[in-house]
């Protein structure tokens, strides 16, 4: 990668750590408003960040399937490549309960905001007891008109790294009984995990059909990847022929599958 492009990358990230700061300071008295009304402030640290995005790296962000997705309370099953998906596809709802991992609510400052979305704790380590509690969660969350967000991978995964389904999206969907979002992207062809470097381009994600309620976890579990890797593979590809055309390299080594 050009080392202009590089330092655009290095810059880029500086100021969205600054954004992200500066956004829990200046947004500190929502905390002691409504729930609902913290979304504001999401949606503007979104937007900033993608801006900057935009404007330091040339990367530009596209949403396709808008129109596919229902209303109410259903289930969200997104693919994780980057950071990207955080910023671009939280906005997308209209109030996402996301499960994240419980260590994030002991990040000073940010786990205040953690606990005001009334977001979905998950002990990773403790499997069974972990998916009890989260389906309990999730029952009552969903029950309240909000959509239930999960990588069903649970981590970041490199462009064409073989998959890697857990079973606790199977679990969540045979548990709550509404249908499941999909979600496939190709975010991490622009901005590839734990590197600074992020590509110039345009970073698309699309809203695959909803899958209905009612199928065995089987076969769910089946559909579900079948319609979320065969997108982001065509994804993948389009990404990198755009890369190509422009003359930027795209690499095609062993990806790197390290859990984050």
């Amino acid at each position: 990668m050009p080392r202009l492009q590089t330092a655009r990358s290095l810059l880029f990230h500086v100021c969205l750590y600054l954004n992200t700061l500066i956004m829990m300071i200046v947004c500190s008295p929502f905390l002691l408003l409504p729930r609902l009304w913290l979304w504001g402030p999401v949606h503007v640290w979104c937007a900033i960040n993608l801006w900057l995005l935009r404007t330091l790296c040339g990367t530009k962000s596209e949403i396709r399937g808008l129109e596919r997705i229902p209303a109410g309370g259903f289930l969200i099953a997104c693919k994780h490549q980057s950071a990207w998906e955080a910023m671009a596809v939280l906005v997308l709802f209209e109030d996402p309960a996301f499960v994240y991992k419980r260590e994030l609510a002991w990040i000073p400052i940010f786990g205040w905001y953690i606990a005001k979305a009334e977001l979905i704790p998950v002990r990773r380590g403790a499997r069974a007891t972990a998916i009890a509690s989260v389906s309990k969660r999730a029952k009552i969350e969903v029950a309240r008109g909000r959509q239930i967000a999960m990588f069903p991978e649970g981590t970041r995964r490199a462009p064409g790294a073989a998959p890697a389904y857990k079973h606790g999206t199977v679990h969540l969907y045979g548990a709550l009984g509404v249908p499941c979002v999909p979600i496939a992207l190709n975010s991490g062809v622009y901005w590839p995990r734990r590197r600074i470097g992020i590509r110039p381009g345009t970073i698309v994600a699309e809203i695959l059909e909803p899958i209905p309620p009612g199928l065995s976890k089987s076969e769910f579990a089946a559909r579900m990847q079948e319609a979320i890797e065969s997108a982001t593979a065509r994804l993948v590809a389009e990404a990198e022929a755009e890369l190509e055309a422009a003359g930027i390299p795209v690499a095609r080594g062993a990806p790197d599958t390290q859990p984050t």
